[in-house]
């Protein structure tokens, strides 16, 4: 799928924002891809997931055995993957802090897993991600997501497949341009959430 097309997908779903975010990387950003958005439409998650599953298949040979996602953006998109794949789909969901198992879900030792996400933007979610299924006695052997937005430059520490990699500026807290930090600041993603 083209680059164009997913955007396209995006914008057709109000998931394409524009503003002032901090995003789940603590970093700053005047876009925001709005994955929950796409993912509501299950035709659009479909055909989205459909062309990054067959992306998935032409780039790696070896077959996976589970596909593993952080909870709270990468579960629908992890699960449509899956489905894609003919796999089964768990997450990790952060506990103090860090990704863990929950809900019964395990990982068999030595499992071919892949890791998937919505959006990548430093690549840290999806580094915490596959260290906890390594920790779980998984084999992470390659991640994907929807949309790289760091250019293709995030380091995930195993090859990433993206649908389409993009280039959105982000600033560190400290960094941000005058003209974005007079924009009012808005944390949608999950990463801040207390209960």
């Amino acid at each position: 799928m083209e680059q164009a097309a997913v955007l396209e997908e995006f914008r057709q779903a109000g998931a394409l924002l524009e503003g002032h975010f901090v995003l789940s990387s603590g970093r700053h950003s005047a876009a925001y891809l709005q994955c929950a958005r796409v993912m509501m439409d299950p035709r659009r998650g479909e055909r989205l997931c459909a062309a990054l599953a067959g992306d998935i298949r032409a780039r790696f040979e070896d077959p996976f055995d589970l596909v593993v996602s952080p909870a709270m953006g990468g579960v629908i998109v992890g699960y449509e993957v899956a489905r894609q794949l003919g796999l089964p789909a768990i997450f990790v969901e952060r506990v103090d802090g860090r990704f863990t198992l929950r809900r019964g879900f395990t990982i068999p030792a030595g499992a071919r897993c892949l890791m998937v996400e919505d959006v990548v933007t430093t690549g840290l979610s999806s580094r915490e991600c596959i260290a906890a299924i390594r920790e779980a006695g998984g084999d992470c052997a390659g991640a994907a997501c929807l949309v790289d937005r760091s250019g293709g430059t995030a380091d995930v520490g195993v090859p990433l497949v993206a649908l389409t990699v993009i280039d959105i500026p982000t600033y560190a807290e400290g960094d941000v341009p005058a003209s974005l930090a007079a924009v009012p600041v808005s944390k949608p993603g999950s990463r801040f959430l207390t209960t």
